[in-house]
């Protein structure tokens, strides 16, 4: 069943999204080479519970922490370690944070100092591919609106476009219907109605669209082992058109987190 939202309850998954917002920007300007994932981590859960929310991940079908944390060939969810960060890595970081009732979900890969040029393409490509995503999500359209403007703006980049996993709706529970996959027709899937609020994440490969599931049952990578980018925003979807309630000025404009 796909749950439509109030105006009233869009506004508290804002609160709830911008909260995940402040927390990836404050854990972008702690990256560098030497930081370990688990330090980063550490450092976003006390961030999180201090403004009164919850880290939503964590004891989430088990998962043991705040982030998914994500490098390189790393796709999605995985497990911070103590895993130094180097110069030219990228890291996906996927965050979520549950208060006054609903949930929180955003996610942005960072480079950690000077990347291959290809590599930063791929960051630039899977970034612009969420925007056209976004620029779909209008009352009206369908589901397959959203994922064939994904696929079809990371593939004339010569990139390839994950399948395996998906974005999603978000309310008071984390993964609500619909699916959002980042590949699909024009005009397929449910339409999009005012209330509804949608999780588009690409995930994107530079190399195969061939995964792995390691063996710790949570991270995905690449076949390949070529690296892989992901961007997430949560969108509502109302009569005015697309109404991000994530945002990634906190982390690119520098904006003040308290």
């Amino acid at each position: 069943m796909i749950y439509l939202k109030t105006k009233e309850e869009i506004e508290l998954l804002r609160q709830s999204n911008r909260l995940v917002s402040r927390t990836l920007a404050l854990v972008g300007r702690n990256i560098r080479p030497g930081v370990t994932t688990a330090e980063l981590d550490s450092l976003a859960e006390e961030y999180i519970r201090s403004h009164g929310a919850v880290p939503n991940f964590k004891g989430y079908g088990g998962f043991p922490a705040t982030l998914c944390m994500s490098v390189n060939e790393q796709i999605v969810h995985g497990i911070p370690s103590g895993y130094a960060l180097r110069e030219g890595d990228i890291l996906s970081v996927d965050c979520g944070a549950f208060m006054n009732g609903f949930h929180g979900d955003s996610a942005y890969t960072f480079a950690v100092g000077e990347v291959a040029p290809r590599t930063r393409e791929l960051l630039d490509v899977t970034k612009e591919a969420l925007y056209r995503g976004v620029a779909q999500a209008r009352v009206g359209n369908r589901i397959g609106d959203i994922s064939h403007a994904v696929q079809e703006y990371a593939q004339s980049h010569g990139m390839t476009v994950v399948r395996e996993m998906v974005g999603h709706g978000l309310g008071r529970s984390l993964h609500e219907e619909p699916q959002v996959p980042n590949y699909g027709k024009r005009g397929s899937g449910p339409q999009l109605k005012t209330g509804m609020v949608l999780c588009i994440e690409p995930m994107i490969n530079l190399g195969t669209r061939n995964v792995i599931f390691e063996k710790d049952g949570w991270t995905v990578r690449t076949a390949d082992r070529k690296p892989s980018a992901h961007f997430e925003f949560a969108v509502a979807i109302t009569d005015e058109g697309p109404d991000v309630l994530t945002t990634f000025e906190y982390i690119e404009k520098g904006l003040p987190i308290d």
